[in-house]
């Protein structure tokens, strides 16, 4: 069913806290990987790893030679409402992709050997688990090939999109096309009247000292808002903040950091922090003062933002890692990366794979029912190579399930 490990790779676990020795390979390996992702880049999971990687770990892969050509962050996990334990992909709320880091030269063989040594290694479960992974792109593109060339099993659970700055060639102008006449006017309305109040600015912080005082404009803004009530700011958690300023601090001393802000005569009313590695970046938090919300500062901002990502040739595309159909950036922003929950059954196992698959459907069904939510999506659960598994899918983002 599989095809033979290749005997020029080596595969190792190690725990999170073991990573820190390796740091700087890690961090050129992630570099040049097949597809960027800035959350599993050494600053960002060390920083989290104390919060959010209890049981976490990465599995390895090497040449021969001992050159890092793959790192798969992973734990052992048996989901609630599941029947058997699975190796689940590592995201958390804070980490909203599960895009594996992978050499760019031989990836196919990277990733034989990396499904090879689960499949061989009778303490880990028979089902993988990959949380947050998009349908499309080299890694999605490698990973069906081996799948296929091996037989393997596997579904696609939850597809949902959201929304992406990607324009391509067309980099200038992209507001003008993006948002409606109407839309601009009615922008342009709410700017004069933010402007009649004091003078508004727009400010990107990218320096390591001025990170750290943006990234407090950031807290207050985030915690003087719906969120600083519900007790979900980061300031609210002393872990949470340690490791958010922890990660951008390093991100930011390596260029891979900014806080953009609006100001109102001198003062923050909208922030974001934007994280880079490679082509792509991602925007993943926004902060605003919602007490000038019929001016829309968050929408001011955003527009501010995008112009200011498309003034340069880099970055290529920015992920909003919003949620699907947000109301706001789905209506500034208008292209989508589509994503999915990948089950793959790495070894024939006591438990059919059609009926895991149903299982998997139940159980998030079951958990939108615990949480008296609607189900966000529903559609076929795409299975391959057995279509006889079929069935309803929620759409469930995995790290909206994590506990710490």
């Amino acid at each position: 069913m599989h095809a033979p490990l290749e005997p020029s790779y080596q595969v190792e676990w190690r725990g999170l806290s073991a990573l820190e020795s390796i740091a700087g390979e890690w961090n050129s390996f992630a570099a040049r990987a097949l597809e960027p992702n800035v959350f599993y880049g050494p600053q960002f999971m060390l920083a989290a790893a104390p919060v959010f990687g209890a049981s976490a770990g990465a599995l390895l892969v090497r040449t021969a030679l001992g050159k890092l050509v793959g790192l798969f962050p992973a734990r052992i996990e048996r989901p609630r409402g599941g029947l058997s334990a699975m190796v689940v992909g590592w995201t958390h709320p804070f980490a909203p992709l599960g895009t594996p880091l992978i050499d760019r030269d031989e990836p196919e063989a990277v990733i034989a050997a990396w499904l090879g040594h689960l499949a061989r290694d009778p303490s880990m479960p028979a089902q993988l688990l990959l949380p947050l992974m998009p349908d499309q792109g080299p890694f999605a593109k490698a990973l069906d090939a081996v799948l296929a060339a091996n037989g393997q099993h596997n579904a696609a659970f939850g597809a949902h999109q959201r929304a992406l700055l990607a324009p391509g060639a067309e980099r200038g102008g992209y507001l003008e096309r993006a948002l409606s006449a109407g839309k601009r006017k009615e922008l342009r309305r709410q700017r004069r009247r933010l402007e009649d109040i004091a003078p508004v600015t727009f400010s990107t912080a990218d320096g390591t000292h001025d990170i750290q005082a943006a990234l407090k404009d950031f807290l207050v803004l985030e915690a003087s808002g719906w969120k600083g009530m519900a007790g979900t700011a980061i300031a609210s958690d002393p872990a949470v903040k340690d490791f958010v300023q922890n990660a951008v601090t390093a991100l930011a001393t390596d260029g891979q950091a900014r806080i953009d802000r609006l100001f109102l005569n001198g003062t923050a009313v909208a922030a974001t922090i934007t994280l880079a590695s490679g082509d792509t970046a991602w925007c993943g938090k926004i902060a605003y003062n919602e007490g000038l919300s019929r001016s829309s500062p968050g929408v001011q901002h955003v527009c501010d933002l995008t112009e200011s990502l498309l003034a340069g040739p880099m970055p290529l595309r920015v992920d909003s890692c919003a949620t699907a159909g947000h109301p706001m950036i789905d209506h500034v922003w208008r292209e989508r990366l589509t994503l999915s929950d990948r089950l793959i059954a790495l070894r024939p196992s006591a438990m059919p794979f059609a009926f895991a698959c149903g299982v998997e459907t139940l159980r998030r069904s079951a958990f939108y029912r615990g949480q008296g939510r609607a189900r966000p999506h529903s559609g076929q659960l795409a299975v391959s190579p057995s279509p006889a598994a079929a069935a309803g899918s929620p759409c469930l983002s995995w790290s909206s399930a994590v506990r710490r």
